[in-house]
C-alpha cells in the first residue's frame, strides 16, 4: 500500500509499504478520508510526542477491510470512524481513572501509524459505526471529540459570558458546544472574515475581526467590548502571544482555558499574585479519550453542524500541499486527504 512515511521531523516520502496485518482484536481500515489539522504541523516539526519513523494522520474515517481473531460486530465494507487514542488500562494513571495521562498512551498518527495511508490498523474497540454519516461529516468526529473533552474540562456554568479567540475548525466545533452547553453569550474573535461569517451562521452571538499579528490590539478590542471582563476566556489559536493576554480579559474568579496547542518551547509571563488575588482558574484541554460516542451523537443529531468546514481536498500524493494549505493559506479552514 501507499503511505506517507516520516523518517525524521520534516523529512517524509510517499512510498509503498507492506499492507498491515491485523493481530487478535485488531481491524484493518481502508482510509477514505483523513483530516489535516494544526497538530499535524507540530508533528511535522517533531512536536507533540511524535515518534519516528511515523505515518501521521489521526482524524480517520474509512471502510473495514479485514480483522483478526476475537473481533465481532464488524463487516467487510462497513463505514467506521476511528478513535485514534488508546490507554493501556493498567498503569498507575489508568488505575486512578485518568486514562488521558496513561504512561503508555498510544495515538494513531502520533506515536503509531496513522491515516495518511491507504490502510491503517487499529483496535476493534476503537472503531465506531458510521454508515449513516457522510464521510465529510464522519471525518470530523475526532476534532469534535476533542471539543467534547474541552467542555468536560471547562465545566461551563449556565449563563456564563464567554469569549473565544480563534475561529479554526476545532474552535468552531467548540463554539457550537459552548452555545448548547450553557453560555449566555459567546463572542468569537479571529482574523478571517469567512470563518467568522461561518461562526455567525452557527449561532455565535458576536463576531469580531481582529489582527492576525497584533495580539495586544486584539485584547484591547475585546476588553472594550466587555470592560468588566468575561466569565470564561478561551484561546483556540495556539499562539502564545494571544495566551499572554488572557488573564487581562477574564473577570475576577473567572476561568482561562488554554485550548489551542502552542509550541512546547513557548512561554508566557503571568503574575502569580494576580491569579492568587483575583482567584483565577487556569485550565488546559489536551486531546481526548472516550469521547467519540458523544461526538458522534452530536453529529447525528445535527446539534453540531459541519456545513462549510471542509474547504480543501487533496490526494495522498499531495500531502505536502495539504500541510502548506493548513499552514499558510488564509482560505483554508479544514483540509482533508483522500488516500
Amino acid at each position: 500500500m501507499k503511505a506517507v512515511v516520516y523518517s525524521a521531523p520534516e523529512i517524509f516520502t510517499i512510498r509503498e509499504v507492506p499492507d498491515p496485518v491485523p493481530a487478535r482484536g485488531e481491524v484493518v481500515i481502508r482510509s477514505t478520508l483523513a483530516g489535516v489539522c494544526g497538530t499535524d504541523l507540530h508533528i511535522h516539526s517533531g512536536g507533540f510526542f511524535a515518534e519516528y519513523p511515523l505515518t501521521p494522520g489521526h482524524e480517520i474515517t474509512g471502510e473495514v477491510v479485514s480483522w483478526g481473531t476475537g473481533v465481532e460486530g464488524l463487516s467487510a465494507g462497513q463505514h467506521v470512524v476511528v478513535d485514534n487514542a488508546s490507554a493501556c488500562g493498567h498503569c498507575a494513571q489508568c488505575g486512578r481513572g485518568e486514562p488521558l495521562f496513561c504512561a503508555n498512551f498510544l495515538s494513531l498518527g502520533v506515536n503509531a501509524a496513522g491515516g495518511f495511508a491507504e490502510q491503517v490498523v487499529t483496535r476493534a474497540d476503537k472503531c465506531f459505526a458510521a454508515d449513516d454519516l457522510p464521510s465529510d461529516v464522519a471525518v470530523l468526529a475526532e476534532p469534535l471529540a476533542c471539543a467534547v473533552h474541552g467542555m468536560d474540562v471547562l465545566q461551563l456554568s449556565p449563563g456564563a459570558d464567554v469569549v473565544m479567540i480563534g475561529s479554526g475548525t476545532t474552535g468552531l466545533l467548540l463554539a457550537q458546544l459552548l452555545l448548547h452547553g450553557g453560555a449566555s453569550r459567546l463572542t468569537v474573535a479571529g482574523p478571517s472574515e469567512f470563518k467568522l461569517r461561518l461562526a455567525k451562521s452557527f449561532g455565535v452571538d458576536r463576531i469580531v475581526q481582529v489582527s492576525r499579528t497584533d495580539a495586544g490590539a486584539t485584547a484591547a478590542t475585546l476588553k472594550d467590548m466587555s470592560p468588566g471582563g468575561y466569565d470564561v476566556v478561551i484561546d483556540a489559536t495556539g499562539a502564545s502571544s494571544v495566551v499572554q493576554h488572557l488573564p487581562g480579559l477574564v473577570k475576577d474568579n473567572g476561568t482561562v482555558l488554554v485550548y489551542g496547542m502552542c509550541d512546547e518551547a513557548d512561554r508566557v509571563t503571568w503574575s502569580p499574585y494576580e491569579i492568587f488575588r483575583r482567584q483565577l482558574t487556569v485550565k488546559g484541554s489536551f486531546a481526548q479519550v472516550n469521547c467519540f460516542d458523544r461526538s458522534l451523537a452530536m453529529l447525528r443529531s445535527g446539534r453540531v453542524s459541519s456545513e462549510g468546514l471542509i474547504t480543501h481536498r487533496f490526494e495522498l500524493d499531495q500531502y505536502g500541499d495539504a500541510l502548506a494549505a493548513v499552514r499558510s493559506d488564509p482560505t483554508c479552514l479544514k483540509a482533508v486527504v483522500a488516500p
